[in-house]
């Protein structure tokens, strides 16, 4: 008995130094003391160890019980302190976080996309002010004060009463060109890019904010040759030499001549729907030589200096591109929409 006693301890020692989890904490409690265990099985056998040697197995007996017990409890109180010592510590055996990659909105991917393509042919980006005077948002473009355009009913004034309207929400990123010609002298050649603001309703095709990229070109004997070039590159570079534009003439105050530049019908194919009211046609930009007289508001010699100004608006030619049918799509946030792009 008391052989088996001592390889009992043995083998109980042993196996005590593999305990590593809690699994393997259980698996030394089931094998060693449990009701059904090794240890209770000898406590079974003692009743049939002579009287003489009763004494010495008992004592040794228990011994070895509180041995083994005294492991269990070393090792679940072990174990315990590492399940709890630190709570912020990860849990390696949890599986991976994953993470939903964000991506920029289309109207910002736009933006950068016409940046890069002008820039390419020598275009620095000028970013204007949103909240401009009616100075450089009109007077300086020469837009007369019995224009339309800066009527109440089109423009949103800031702090106006009566005849003293000073500041609004630009209309146009056309203002930008005033400030820069302001600032340096010829050759100039920027564009702007930016929000603008007009008191329109809202439809498929219109909003009353949307963002617009503003084009500039000054120096001398600029022709509009140039306009039109610089125009068609633009065009095979953003839609790809496949779509059909054309030059048709127009009127802006700060532009002659002028002219509005279009491109086919992406959804009708030409043919007419009610995006392109029919005709056929989307118009993405309007464009012109500058006005000697918004020459002379920023003292450029109008005998000496020419140039170009266009301006496009982007959700417009988002729309052309991708063939959106709806311009508010852009900004109703729908996770599905933004995801195609």
């Amino acid at each position: 008995m008391l052989d088996k006693i001592e390889s009992l301890k043995s083998e109980a020692l042993k196996e005590s130094e593999i305990i590593n989890s809690d699994k393997s904490l259980e698996d030394y409690r089931l094998k060693f003391l449990s009701r059904n265990g090794i240890l209770s099985r000898l406590f079974e056998d003692f009743k049939n160890v002579d009287k003489e040697s009763k004494g010495q197995v008992g004592k040794t007996l228990n011994e070895l019980k509180i041995s083994l017990q005294k492991i269990f409890d070393e090792k679940k109180s072990a174990l315990d302190s590492e399940n709890t010592a630190d709570p912020d510590t990860p849990d390696l055996t949890l599986p991976g976080r994953t993470f939903n990659k964000g991506t920029r909105h289309l109207i910002n991917q736009a933006l950068e996309e016409i940046s890069a393509i002008f820039e390419k042919i020598g275009f620095k980006v000028y970013e204007g002010f949103e909240i401009e005077d009616e100075y450089h948002n009109f007077d300086a473009l020469n837009t007369p004060e019995h224009h339309p355009s800066r009527d109440m009913q089109d423009t949103f004034y800031i702090d106006s009463t009566g005849k003293d309207k000073k500041y609004l929400l630009r209309t146009q990123t056309s203002s930008a060109q005033i400030r820069i010609m302001e600032k340096i002298k010829p050759p100039v050649r920027i564009i702007s890019p930016g929000r603008v603001f007009r008191n329109e309703d809202v439809s498929s095709r219109s909003l009353a904010f949307f963002h617009q990229v503003e084009g500039l070109y000054v120096d001398k004997n600029v022709t509009f040759s140039e306009l039109k070039g610089t125009l068609n590159y633009f065009a095979t570079e953003y839609f790809g030499e496949s779509l059909k534009t054309r030059l048709r003439p127009s009127f802006f105050p700060f532009t002659e001549p002028s002219a509005e530049m279009d491109v086919e019908c992406f959804l009708c194919k030409a043919k007419g729907c009610r995006v392109c009211k029919y005709t056929g046609w989307l118009e993405i930009l309007g464009c012109g030589m500058v006005d000697p007289n918004v020459f002379k508001m920023v003292g450029y010699d109008p005998e000496i200096y020419s140039g170009y100004a266009f301006g496009m608006g982007i959700e417009r030619t988002l729309m052309i591109k991708h063939g959106v049918p709806d311009i508010r799509l852009f900004y109703e946030n729908d996770i599905r929409f933004l995801k195609q792009f």
